[in-house]
Order: structure tokens, then sequence, then C-alpha cells
């Protein structure tokens, strides 16, 4: 009945049951997601899709750690390496691109429908060991919420090994979102051009012009139960994106609006920014669903339209015209400008007609006194002269005498304004005065 040796017994795991209960509900079972899910990415209008390298794969969770990495391997045909090293622009000036690219796309574990393009989060890319750049993301100043990065494609050509004999291989480091799955897939495509897509839709066709002219006597018909009706529409033939006369015109089916488009405007513009949003609407106008309208090309084609005419007017029997109703009068209109009345300033006006009716403004302006002009140029025995003798030649105010009690003039006082100085003049005060007194006064 001895016991066993202690170091026969499991110090390290004291609790063998407990720390397999523990491995078995730990981390996500690599179980519950399929490693190539039935997910479909959203066709993007500027790529064609020539062969998958990669099939949409699960990226699984492999521990409880923050951050999780899985690593995906893809081979390239003789063929398939060729198209891609034939494809290479190398024109001069041109920035260095393939039209045939390697694309890596991320999208959300769902099967339900088409999925957009959708980063994980703090993912980080690895092409062959080396890092492989990624959209920026987008701030955001929203607290607590990580910046997006814009559902963009990857383009991992340059990185790629042109090869068939060797392997190319993907290292994916994420954080896992509770609740979210997500799928990778890598595939050959061919770059197209705004004007590969101008040329496509040109060659699907022009929807009639009976569909349209449908359109506008719906739109015009006469309701009885509604007391205001419409009996003409205005539409434009500018285009809202190039502020020019469209050349092809186009909407899309999904749009209730008769307005149009310019379509080679709106596809150069989604080339450099995908956005595929109406320019009349904001609603989402997808490459698919834009047709070419064959009504609006007849009116533009058409030598009854002026050419300086942007303008045109529908009416309910689904015919157009040139002739645009006036616009309303704004309230603000000019005044004529009487010619004989002439405005000097606030309070002032000078009437010229053949009448010889005065005011008293005139009295007034023709009393205005002359400008003082200075001669600079004097001589200097100007300035000799004293001081208050100058002043009362300018001023010549009146003044008074007032003699003292022995009946000599001693003193003289001149009556000035308010604010002006005082001043004597004793050598020729009696001069001025012209005037004698007696003695005994």
């Amino acid at each position: 009945s001895r016991q066993p040796s202690m170091y026969n017994q499991n110090v390290y795991n004291p609790y063998p049951q407990y720390t397999q209960q523990k491995s078995q509900q730990g981390g996500v079972p690599a179980n519950n997601f399929p490693i190539h899910p039935d997910v479909k990415f959203r066709r993007l209008p500027f790529f064609d899709i020539i062969s998958d390298l990669l099939k949409p794969s699960t990226l699984m969770p492999q521990s409880n750690q923050r951050m999780q990495e899985a690593t995906f391997y893809f081979h390239l045909t003789p063929q398939q390496a060729t198209d891609i090293a034939s494809s290479r622009d190398i024109r001069p000036g041109v920035k260095c691109d393939y039209v045939k690219q390697v694309q890596l796309r991320f999208c959300l574990l769902e099967t339900t429908c088409e999925q957009d393009d959708f980063f994980p989060p703090n993912v980080i890319v690895k092409v062959n060991n080396k890092p492989c750049p990624l959209p920026n993301p987008i701030p955001t100043n929203k607290p607590g919420v990580e910046p997006k990065r814009p559902p963009r494609p990857v383009n991992i050509t340059p990185m790629v090994k042109l090869s068939p004999i060797v392997a190319n291989t993907i290292t994916v480091s994420w954080a896992p979102d509770y609740g979210r799955g997500y799928a990778i897939s890598v595939a050959l495509v061919q770059k197209l051009t705004s004007s590969d897509l101008l040329h496509r839709l040109k060659v699907k066709g022009a929807k009639h012009s009976d569909h349209t002219r449908g359109l506008i006597k719906e739109k015009l018909k006469e309701d009885a139960d509604s007391e205001i009706t419409t009996t003409c529409l205005r539409v434009s033939l500018i285009c809202p994106l190039g502020k020019m006369r469209m050349t092809t015109p186009c909407r899309a089916i999904t749009c209730n609006h008769l307005q149009c488009f310019d379509s080679s405007l709106f596809l150069q513009m989604n080339e450099r920014k995908p956005t595929w949003c109406c320019p009349v609407c904001d609603k989402p106008a997808l490459y698919d669903n834009l047709v070419i309208d064959g009504y609006f090309q007849e009116v533009l084609a058409s030598p009854e339209l002026p050419p300086d005419l942007n303008e045109i007017q529908l009416h309910k029997d689904g015919s157009w015209s040139t002739q645009v109703a006036d616009k309303k009068i704004t309230k603000s209109e000019k005044v004529p400008i009487d010619d004989s009345i002439e405005i000097i300033g606030d309070d002032v006006e000078l009437v010229s007609s053949g009448t010889t009716a005065t005011s008293s403004t005139d009295k007034a302006k023709d009393e205005k006194p002359k400008d003082k002009v200075v001669d600079l140029t004097c001589s200097d025995s100007d300035d000799d002269e004293p001081l208050a003798k100058r002043r009362m030649q300018n001023q010549q105010p009146a003044s008074c005498m007032m003699a003292s009690t022995n009946g000599t003039s001693n003193q003289s006082t001149s009556i000035f304004s308010p604010g002006s100085m005082p001043f004597l003049d004793l050598e020729n005060e009696a001069a001025s005065a012209n005037m004698n007194y007696t003695a005994g006064y």
C-alpha cells in the first residue's frame, strides 16, 4: 500500500480534467467556418476576371490571441505568368502598370448576397515576405471608432513571382471581430478604362425613343382628382457633371427622372473614384443599369435644335419644342434715370432743365468762399512784420478803445468770436481808431 513516488505524479498539470475541458471550450473551433465558403464578390466594372488564383477562403482564428495570422499559397501557370509579364506598360512617361493584374480582395463572410470589399480590423498583409501597401484609412471624429479603409481591391502584381515553378505566399495578420468572419480572394484580372466601358455601353445599344416618349406621356397625363395639372416639362441639355452639352446622354434604369447626364464624363469620374451615384438624384447608378437614351440622342442630333440652346420643353403628347416659356419678372426692376437731375450730394440736387428756377442751395454754392492760396515763394520781408499785424490784416476784427482816467489812450481790446485769442497792437492803435480825445475827458 505504498504511495507512488512524488516524481511520478503530474506536478505540472495537477488537474488534467479541468485542463482538457478548458482546451475544448477555449478559442473558436475551426469546424465552425468552412475553408472555402460560398462567398461571391461584387463584380467591379473596371476589372474583368480571367481566372481565380485563390478561391474565397475563410480567415479562421487559431487561438485566443489578440492578433491572428493566416498563410495562403497560390501558383501561376506558364501562360498566366507570360500574359502578366507581356502586359506591362513600358511606354516612356507612363506610370509602370500592368494591364493584367493579380488582385487581392477582402470581404465579410456572408453568403446571402454579393459582397463589397471590406478589410478586417488592423489588417497587415505580406506578399512573399514583403509588406503590401493597403489603402490609407479614412480618419473619423467619432471616439472609440476605428478608422475604416476605403473598400477597394489591392493590386499585388509588382510583388508576385512571375514563375510557374515557385509558389507565392500571402500572410495576413488581423484582429478577430466577435460575431464577424472574413474571407480573402486572389484573382487574375484585366484592367479596363473608361473608354472601354463607353464602347461597351454603345455596343449594348440605346433605349428606344418610344420608351422615353411613353415616360413623358405618363408624367404629363391629366389627373381628374388633382386640381393642379402639369402641361409641359423643362429638361436641360447640359450635363450636371461637366456643365457642358451632353454628347452621349444616359441615365440608370433605376432612376425616375427624365434628366440625363453625359456617360463619358460619368465613367471618367468613376474611374478615378468609384462611387456610382447618379449626379441628378444621388441614388445608386451602377454600370450594369446604365442605358443610353435614344430620345435625347435624337434631340441632340436634330437640325431644329439651335447650337446655343441648352433647354427644351416636353409636351404631354411626347413631342418637344425649343420655345421655352419666359421666366417670371423679378421684383427688382431698374428705375429710369432722369438726365435732367444731377445728384451732387445727399441734400443737393441740380436741375439742368430749361427753366430758370433756382434754389437756396445754388446760392449757397455760389457764395462758397474761394480756397486760400499760400504763396511760399514770397520774400522774407513779409515775415518781418509783427504777428499781431498779420492777424489783423487777415481777420480785420472790430475793435474799440478804452481810455484811462488820465486821458491817454494806452490800451485797446478787440471783440473776438469764442475760441479766438485776443491780442494788443499798441503801435498802430491810435492810427486805426482815427479818434482824438481831449486831455480833460
